[in-house]
C-alpha cells in the first residue's frame, strides 16, 4: 500500500474501477452518455481527486435513488464506493492535507458545487427538444443532481452555514429544472439544509427560494412530499418571526388548492397532514382566515376507508382548534357534527379506539374553550342511542370542570393594589396577594 496521497488516491481509483467494470450494467441506453461511462471518466489515471469525490457520490446516491440511470448498481458497489471514500479521508488526514476528515468534503465542495450546477443548467429548458445532444444534456443533470444532493448531505452544521451560497444555488438550479428527478435532489438538499443551518443562513435569498416553492407545489405525487417538507421549513425558517407574511399565505393556499383539486390522493394528504404542523403553529391565530378551505377538506379526511388519514385529520383538527378556539368560525356546529358522524362510523374501524379517544379529547377541548356555544351545538347530538358512551363522558367532564372552576366563575375579581370599598368583607390583607393570583373568600 502506497504512503502518499497521490499513491494512494490511484490505488483507490483502480481499485473501485475494477468493480464498476465487473458490474452487470443491462439499463437499456436512452443517450449518448451512460451512467458506466461517466464512471469511467470520473475514475481514469488521469483523474483528479474531486472527480474521485464525484464518483463516490454518484455510487453512493444510488442507496436513495430508485431512477434507471442509478438502478443498475447494486448495494455492494455503493458500499465499496462508501469504504474507498473512507480510506480517502484516512489518506488525506495523514498526508495533513486538511486538519480533520469532515473537512474533506468542505474543502471539495466550493471546487464541486459550481460544475455540478453548470451540468444541471445545460438542460433546465422545455423538454419537448428531444434531440440527442438534450438528452445527453439531461442525462448528466440527473447524474448531476444526484452527487449535488449526495454532497451536501454530507455536511453538516457549522461547515454547511460557510456553503450556503453554493448550495442555494445550485437547488435553486434543480427546482428550476423540467425533470422531477433532479427537482427532488434540490429539494432534499434544501431539506437538509434547513435543518442544519443557522435560521437567518436563508434570509439574503429567502424571497427567490419561497417563490420556487410555490411554483413547484404543483410537482408530480414522486415528489409532493420533498415540496412540502421544504416548503414548510423554509418559510417558518424564513418567516420565523412574522406570521403575517404574505408568503405563509401564498404557499399555504397554492398548497390547498392542489390538493382541492385532488382529495383522495392518498399518498398526497398523507404527506400533508403529516407535515403541515410547522406552519399552522407558526401562524396561530391567523389560521382562522384560511379554515374555509383547511375545513372542507378535513371532514372529507375523516370519513376515508383509512384509519392513519383519519387519525392524522384529527391530530390536525385539534392543532386548529388549539391555536385558534375558533374564534369568529360559523364552523363549530358543523365540526362537532363531524366528530359525531365520524365517532359513530369507528365502531367499524381497526383503529376504533384510538379514533374515539382523539374525539373525544377534541370534543372536551371543545367544550372548555366555547363553553354554551359547544353545548347548544352538542345538544342535537346528546340524545343519539349510538352516542351514549361519549355523551355521559362529556357530562363527567363538563361536572368536573365547572367543580374545578367554581371560585372562577362565582368569586368577585380582584385586582392587586386596589383597595376594598367601604363596607367590604375583604380583609385587609387579601388585597396584598401576588400578581396574578385570585384570592377567594372562605
Amino acid at each position: 500500500m502506497t504512503n502518499s496521497l497521490p499513491g494512494r488516491l490511484s490505488e483507490l481509483k483502480k481499485q473501485l474501477l475494477d468493480s464498476v467494470l465487473k458490474t452487470p450494467y443491462s439499463t437499456q441506453e436512452t443517450s449518448r452518455i451512460s451512467t458506466r461511462s461517466t464512471l469511467e471518466s470520473l475514475l481514469s489515471p488521469e483523474s483528479y481527486i474531486h472527480s474521485f469525490a464525484l464518483a463516490c457520490a454518484l455510487l453512493s446516491s444510488s442507496r436513495s435513488s430508485t431512477h434507471e440511470l442509478l438502478a443498475w448498481i447494486p448495494d455492494h458497489l455503493a458500499t465499496a464506493a462508501e469504504t474507498a471514500f473512507s480510506d480517502l479521508l484516512k489518506a488525506c488526514n495523514n498526508a495533513a492535507w486538511v486538519g480533520e476528515k469532515r473537512k474533506l468534503i468542505a474543502e471539495l465542495f466550493p471546487v464541486i458545487a459550481p460544475v455540478l450546477n453548470d451540468k444541471i443548467k445545460e438542460s433546465s429548458i422545455d423538454k419537448s427538444d428531444e434531440t440527442d445532444e438534450f438528452s445527453a444534456a439531461s442525462t448528466r443533470a440527473i447524474l448531476a443532481a444526484n452527487q449535488f444532493r449526495w454532497f451536501v448531505c454530507q455536511i453538516e452544521y457549522p461547515d454547511l452555514d460557510k456553503m450556503m451560497n453554493f448550495v442555494i444555488h445550485c437547488a435553486l438550479t434543480c427546482l428550476d429544472h423540467w425533470s422531477p428527478e433532479v427537482k427532488g435532489q434540490g429539494m432534499i438538499s434544501f431539506i437538509h439544509a434547513a435543518k442544519n443551518v443557522n435560521t437567518g443562513a436563508f434570509d439574503l435569498y429567502g424571497d427567490m427560494i419561497l417563490d420556487a416553492c410555490c411554483w413547484n407545489i404543483a410537482s408530480t405525487d414522486a415528489i409532493w412530499k420533498y415540496v412540502v417538507e421544504m416548503s414548510v421549513l423554509l418559510v417558518t425558517c424564513i418567516h420565523r418571526d412574522n406570521p403575517r407574511s404574505l408568503w405563509f399565505q401564498k404557499i399555504l393556499t397554492e398548497m390547498l388548492i392542489h390538493l382541492e383539486r385532488q382529495p383522495w390522493n392518498r399518498e398526497r394528504r398523507i404527506a400533508w397532514l403529516t407535515l403541515i404542523d410547522p406552519i399552522f403553529n407558526s401562524m396561530r391565530l391567523l389560521i382562522v382566515a384560511y379554515i374555509e378551505l383547511i375545513f372542507p377538506l378535513l371532514f372529507q379526511w375523516l370519513h376515508v376507508d383509512d384509519d392513519e388519514t383519519v387519525l392524522m385529520a384529527l391530530k390536525r383538527l385539534h392543532t386548529i382548534v388549539r391555536l385558534t378556539w375558533l374564534e369568529k368560525s360559523p364552523y363549530l356546529e358543523r365540526l362537532v357534527k363531524e366528530l359525531a358522524v365520524s365517532y359513530k362510523k369507528a365502531a367499524m374501524r381497526k383503529a376504533r379506539e384510538e379514533i374515539r379517544s382523539s374525539i373525544l379529547n377534541l370534543l372536551i377541548m371543545l367544550q372548555q374553550y366555547k363553553g354554551i356555544q359547544f353545548e347548544r351545538a352538542w345538544i342535537k347530538h346528546s340524545d343519539d342511542p349510538y352516542l351514549t358512551t361519549l355523551d355521559r363522558n362529556l357530562s363527567v367532564s363538563r361536572d368536573y370542570y365547572l367543580v374545578s372552576n367554581r371560585s372562577e366563575f362565582f368569586q368577585p375579581l380582584r385586582i392587586d393594589g386596589m383597595k376594598p370599598k367601604e363596607g367590604s368583607k375583604l380583609k385587609e390583607k387579601e388585597t396584598e396577594s401576588k400578581p396574578g393570583k385570585m384570592k377567594m373568600n372562605n
